[in-house]
Protein backbone atom coordinates (compact mmCIF):
# COMPACT_ATOMS: atom_id res chain seq x y z
CA UNK A 1 0.00 0.00 0.00
CA UNK A 2 2.71 2.06 1.11
CA UNK A 3 4.78 1.56 -2.17
CA UNK A 4 1.68 1.80 -4.41
CA UNK A 5 1.25 5.63 -2.76
CA UNK A 6 4.61 6.51 -3.51
CA UNK A 7 4.44 5.89 -6.83
CA UNK A 8 1.19 7.55 -6.93
CA UNK A 9 2.60 10.79 -5.47
CA UNK A 10 5.94 10.23 -8.10
CA UNK A 11 3.44 10.14 -10.45
CA UNK A 12 2.12 13.17 -10.16
CA UNK A 13 4.73 15.21 -9.48
CA UNK A 14 6.95 13.72 -12.92
CA UNK A 15 3.10 14.81 -14.54
CA UNK A 16 3.53 18.61 -13.55
CA UNK A 17 7.40 18.65 -14.57
CA UNK A 18 6.04 17.67 -17.54
CA UNK A 19 3.27 20.33 -17.86
CA UNK A 20 5.72 22.93 -17.01
CA UNK A 21 7.78 22.25 -19.90
CA UNK A 22 4.50 23.11 -22.14
CA UNK A 23 5.34 20.03 -24.67
CA UNK A 24 3.08 20.63 -27.13
CA UNK A 25 4.53 24.47 -27.59
CA UNK A 26 8.40 23.30 -26.62
CA UNK A 27 7.66 20.40 -29.62
CA UNK A 28 6.58 23.17 -32.13
CA UNK A 29 9.66 25.15 -31.38
CA UNK A 30 12.16 22.27 -31.54
CA UNK A 31 10.46 21.51 -35.03
CA UNK A 32 11.68 25.09 -36.08
CA UNK A 33 14.80 24.20 -35.13
CA UNK A 34 15.71 21.01 -36.16
CA UNK A 35 14.31 22.89 -39.60
CA UNK A 36 16.84 25.08 -39.72
CA UNK A 37 20.10 22.64 -38.85
CA UNK A 38 19.02 20.47 -41.65
CA UNK A 39 18.29 22.85 -44.40
CA UNK A 40 22.02 24.18 -43.69
CA UNK A 41 23.60 20.68 -43.82
CA UNK A 42 24.64 18.46 -46.80
CA UNK A 43 25.19 15.13 -44.35
CA UNK A 44 22.21 13.57 -42.09
CA UNK A 45 23.75 13.12 -38.58
CA UNK A 46 20.96 11.62 -36.75
CA UNK A 47 22.69 11.54 -33.32
CA UNK A 48 23.62 15.54 -33.77
CA UNK A 49 20.02 15.91 -34.58
CA UNK A 50 18.99 14.03 -31.45
CA UNK A 51 21.46 16.12 -29.36
CA UNK A 52 19.77 19.34 -30.98
CA UNK A 53 16.35 17.92 -29.75
CA UNK A 54 17.32 17.53 -26.42
CA UNK A 55 19.25 20.49 -26.42
CA UNK A 56 16.36 22.75 -28.08
CA UNK A 57 13.44 20.65 -25.18
CA UNK A 58 15.99 21.70 -22.32
CA UNK A 59 16.17 26.03 -22.80
CA UNK A 60 12.42 26.19 -24.64
CA UNK A 61 11.53 24.40 -21.28
CA UNK A 62 13.38 26.22 -19.09
CA UNK A 63 11.96 29.72 -20.73
CA UNK A 64 8.56 28.28 -20.13
CA UNK A 65 9.27 27.56 -16.51
CA UNK A 66 10.45 31.00 -16.20
CA UNK A 67 7.29 32.40 -17.85
CA UNK A 68 4.81 30.47 -15.62
CA UNK A 69 6.76 31.47 -12.13
CA UNK A 70 6.48 35.15 -13.25
CA UNK A 71 3.16 34.60 -14.03
CA UNK A 72 1.96 32.38 -11.27
CA UNK A 73 -0.78 35.02 -10.14
CA UNK A 74 -2.00 35.75 -13.61
CA UNK A 75 -1.92 32.39 -13.93
CA UNK A 76 -5.07 31.63 -11.18
CA UNK A 77 -7.43 34.43 -12.77
CA UNK A 78 -7.35 32.78 -16.31
CA UNK A 79 -9.20 29.53 -16.75
CA UNK A 80 -6.94 28.10 -19.34
CA UNK A 81 -3.57 28.47 -17.35
CA UNK A 82 -5.31 27.88 -13.65
CA UNK A 83 -4.88 24.48 -14.00
CA UNK A 84 -1.33 24.94 -14.66
CA UNK A 85 1.49 23.15 -11.68
CA UNK A 86 2.39 26.12 -10.23
CA UNK A 87 -1.15 28.11 -9.30
CA UNK A 88 -2.85 24.60 -8.70
CA UNK A 89 0.29 24.29 -5.74
CA UNK A 90 1.52 21.05 -7.57
CA UNK A 91 4.87 22.00 -7.62
CA UNK A 92 6.67 25.00 -5.67
CA UNK A 93 8.20 27.68 -7.26
CA UNK A 94 10.94 26.48 -5.65
CA UNK A 95 10.84 23.19 -7.12
CA UNK A 96 9.81 25.00 -10.99
CA UNK A 97 13.12 26.89 -9.90
CA UNK A 98 15.66 24.27 -9.68
CA UNK A 99 14.15 22.04 -12.40
CA UNK A 100 14.40 25.18 -14.95
CA UNK A 101 17.81 25.74 -13.60
CA UNK A 102 18.42 21.85 -14.41
CA UNK A 103 17.56 21.96 -18.20
CA UNK A 104 19.63 25.51 -18.89
CA UNK A 105 22.36 23.82 -17.89
CA UNK A 106 21.86 20.73 -19.94
CA UNK A 107 21.16 22.62 -22.93
CA UNK A 108 24.19 25.27 -22.55
CA UNK A 109 26.28 21.94 -22.17
CA UNK A 110 24.54 20.60 -25.12
CA UNK A 111 25.13 23.58 -27.37
CA UNK A 112 28.99 24.71 -26.37
CA UNK A 113 30.24 20.71 -26.59
CA UNK A 114 28.03 19.21 -29.38
CA UNK A 115 27.84 22.57 -31.64
CA UNK A 116 29.29 26.01 -30.79
CA UNK A 117 29.54 28.86 -28.42
CA UNK A 118 27.58 31.45 -31.07
CA UNK A 119 24.85 28.63 -31.40
CA UNK A 120 24.63 28.43 -27.28
CA UNK A 121 24.39 32.30 -27.32
CA UNK A 122 21.47 32.55 -29.11
CA UNK A 123 19.83 29.95 -27.02
CA UNK A 124 20.57 31.97 -23.87
CA UNK A 125 19.34 35.62 -25.87
CA UNK A 126 16.26 33.80 -26.22
CA UNK A 127 15.65 32.65 -23.04
CA UNK A 128 16.56 35.92 -21.61
CA UNK A 129 14.18 37.48 -23.74
CA UNK A 130 11.15 35.43 -23.58
CA UNK A 131 11.73 35.00 -19.65
CA UNK A 132 12.94 38.18 -18.51
CA UNK A 133 11.73 40.65 -20.93
CA UNK A 134 8.94 39.74 -22.91
CA UNK A 135 6.99 37.97 -19.97
CA UNK A 136 7.02 41.20 -17.55
CA UNK A 137 6.43 43.38 -20.45
CA UNK A 138 2.54 41.16 -21.38
CA UNK A 139 1.60 43.14 -18.08
CA UNK A 140 2.74 47.05 -19.91
CA UNK A 141 1.05 46.82 -23.22
CA UNK A 142 1.27 45.51 -27.17
CA UNK A 143 4.99 46.09 -27.45
CA UNK A 144 5.35 42.72 -25.05
CA UNK A 145 4.26 40.82 -28.79
CA UNK A 146 7.06 42.64 -31.00
CA UNK A 147 9.53 41.85 -27.88
CA UNK A 148 8.04 38.25 -27.74
CA UNK A 149 8.49 37.82 -31.67
CA UNK A 150 12.25 37.70 -31.40
CA UNK A 151 12.40 34.75 -29.26
CA UNK A 152 10.20 33.46 -31.37
CA UNK A 153 11.91 33.83 -34.51
CA UNK A 154 15.26 32.42 -33.20
CA UNK A 155 14.91 28.77 -33.63
CA UNK A 156 15.29 28.46 -37.11
CA UNK A 157 18.13 30.99 -36.66
CA UNK A 158 19.65 29.22 -34.00
CA UNK A 159 19.44 25.41 -36.00
CA UNK A 160 21.18 27.29 -38.56
CA UNK A 161 24.43 28.42 -36.55
CA UNK A 162 23.94 25.10 -34.63
CA UNK A 163 25.23 23.45 -38.11
CA UNK A 164 27.40 26.04 -39.94
CA UNK A 165 29.04 28.27 -36.86
CA UNK A 166 28.12 31.39 -39.24
CA UNK A 167 25.65 34.40 -38.91
CA UNK A 168 24.42 35.79 -42.50
CA UNK A 169 22.04 36.24 -44.89
CA UNK A 170 20.23 32.84 -44.78
CA UNK A 171 19.44 32.21 -40.98
CA UNK A 172 18.40 35.96 -41.26
CA UNK A 173 15.79 35.23 -43.39
CA UNK A 174 14.30 31.99 -41.75
CA UNK A 175 14.20 34.17 -38.46
CA UNK A 176 12.63 37.19 -40.93
CA UNK A 177 9.64 34.43 -41.92
CA UNK A 178 9.05 33.17 -38.43
CA UNK A 179 9.05 36.62 -36.97
CA UNK A 180 6.12 38.30 -39.05
CA UNK A 181 4.33 35.02 -38.78
CA UNK A 182 3.75 35.16 -35.26
CA UNK A 183 1.61 38.34 -35.71
CA UNK A 184 -0.61 37.40 -37.06
CA UNK A 185 -0.67 33.79 -35.37
CA UNK A 186 -0.44 35.12 -31.67
CA UNK A 187 -3.10 37.91 -32.09
CA UNK A 188 -5.60 35.35 -33.54
CA UNK A 189 -5.06 33.75 -30.20
CA UNK A 190 -4.87 36.75 -27.81
CA UNK A 191 -8.48 37.48 -30.12
CA UNK A 192 -9.76 34.05 -28.85
CA UNK A 193 -8.63 34.62 -25.19
CA UNK A 194 -9.46 38.61 -24.63
CA UNK A 195 -11.93 38.74 -22.23
CA UNK A 196 -9.58 36.34 -20.50
CA UNK A 197 -6.40 38.43 -21.13
CA UNK A 198 -8.07 41.35 -19.91
CA UNK A 199 -9.11 40.32 -16.76
CA UNK A 200 -5.76 38.99 -15.77
CA UNK A 201 -4.54 42.31 -17.09
CA UNK A 202 -2.51 41.23 -20.15
CA UNK A 203 -2.62 43.15 -23.41
CA UNK A 204 -1.96 40.85 -26.79
CA UNK A 205 -3.62 42.49 -29.34
CA UNK A 206 -2.51 45.28 -32.13
CA UNK A 207 -6.11 47.13 -31.29
CA UNK A 208 -9.49 48.15 -28.99
CA UNK A 209 -10.62 45.04 -28.83
CA UNK A 210 -11.72 42.94 -31.42
CA UNK A 211 -12.47 45.15 -34.28
CA UNK A 212 -12.19 45.83 -37.87
CA UNK A 213 -9.37 48.08 -36.93
CA UNK A 214 -7.37 45.13 -35.52
CA UNK A 215 -8.48 42.72 -38.22
CA UNK A 216 -6.52 45.25 -40.33
CA UNK A 217 -3.14 45.44 -38.43
CA UNK A 218 -3.39 41.34 -38.32
CA UNK A 219 -3.54 41.36 -42.13
CA UNK A 220 -0.84 44.13 -42.89
CA UNK A 221 1.58 42.10 -41.02
CA UNK A 222 0.49 38.47 -42.01
CA UNK A 223 0.95 40.17 -45.72
CA UNK A 224 4.94 40.73 -45.38
CA UNK A 225 4.82 36.93 -45.62
CA UNK A 226 4.06 37.05 -49.18
CA UNK A 227 7.54 38.47 -50.02
CA UNK A 228 9.68 37.04 -47.05
CA UNK A 229 8.95 33.47 -48.20
CA UNK A 230 10.41 34.45 -51.50
CA UNK A 231 13.35 35.00 -50.38
CA UNK A 232 14.92 31.78 -49.24
CA UNK A 233 14.31 30.95 -52.96
CA UNK A 234 16.21 34.56 -54.24
CA UNK A 235 19.13 33.65 -52.13
CA UNK A 236 19.88 30.21 -53.63
CA UNK A 237 18.66 28.14 -50.89
CA UNK A 238 15.71 26.48 -51.92
CA UNK A 239 14.23 25.77 -55.40
CA UNK A 240 11.47 27.90 -56.95
CA UNK A 241 8.67 25.02 -56.34
CA UNK A 242 8.73 25.73 -52.54
CA UNK A 243 8.59 29.72 -53.18
CA UNK A 244 5.77 29.29 -54.71
CA UNK A 245 4.27 26.71 -52.12
CA UNK A 246 5.02 29.25 -49.68
CA UNK A 247 3.38 32.23 -51.94
CA UNK A 248 -0.01 30.11 -52.20
CA UNK A 249 0.25 29.27 -48.63
CA UNK A 250 0.79 33.11 -47.82
CA UNK A 251 -2.00 34.14 -50.00
CA UNK A 252 -4.44 31.31 -48.46
CA UNK A 253 -3.51 32.67 -45.00
CA UNK A 254 -4.04 36.19 -46.05
CA UNK A 255 -7.91 35.58 -47.43
CA UNK A 256 -8.14 34.48 -43.62
CA UNK A 257 -7.16 37.72 -42.62
CA UNK A 258 -9.57 39.82 -45.00
CA UNK A 259 -12.20 37.09 -43.53
CA UNK A 260 -11.96 38.34 -39.89
CA UNK A 261 -11.81 41.74 -41.19
CA UNK A 262 -15.57 41.13 -42.95
CA UNK A 263 -16.88 38.88 -39.78
CA UNK A 264 -14.94 39.97 -36.78
CA UNK A 265 -15.81 36.82 -35.59
CA UNK A 266 -14.53 34.43 -33.08
CA UNK A 267 -15.20 31.41 -35.42
CA UNK A 268 -13.12 33.31 -37.82
CA UNK A 269 -9.98 34.20 -35.67
CA UNK A 270 -9.98 30.83 -34.56
CA UNK A 271 -9.73 29.40 -38.27
CA UNK A 272 -6.87 31.96 -38.91
CA UNK A 273 -5.45 30.52 -35.80
CA UNK A 274 -5.47 26.93 -37.09
CA UNK A 275 -4.38 28.41 -40.34
CA UNK A 276 -1.00 29.70 -38.73
CA UNK A 277 -0.69 26.31 -37.18
CA UNK A 278 -0.45 24.47 -40.70
CA UNK A 279 1.00 27.35 -42.29
CA UNK A 280 4.90 27.14 -40.75
CA UNK A 281 5.46 23.71 -41.11
CA UNK A 282 3.84 22.98 -44.68
CA UNK A 283 6.26 26.01 -45.73
CA UNK A 284 9.00 24.49 -43.56
CA UNK A 285 8.92 20.75 -44.74
CA UNK A 286 8.80 22.31 -47.94
CA UNK A 287 11.69 24.25 -47.91
CA UNK A 288 13.53 21.26 -46.73
CA UNK A 289 12.07 18.99 -49.28
CA UNK A 290 12.98 21.66 -52.07
CA UNK A 291 16.45 22.56 -50.76
CA UNK A 292 19.50 22.98 -53.27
Amino acid sequence: MENTLTLAIFYEKAKAYIELVKLKLTLAVVFSGVFGYCLAINTIQWWKITILVIASISITGAANIINQIIEKESDKVMKRTAVRPLPTGRLSVSEAAVFAFILFSISCYLFVEVFNVRSAALAILSLLLYGFVYTPLKRKGQIAVFVGALPGAFPPMIGWVAATNHFGWAPGILFAIQFFWQFPHFWAIGWLAFDEYKKAGIQMMPGEGKTTETAFRIMIYTLFLIPVGWLPYLLGMTGINSALVAMLGGILFLAQTFHLMRTCTDKAALQMMFGSLLYLPVVQIVYLLDKV
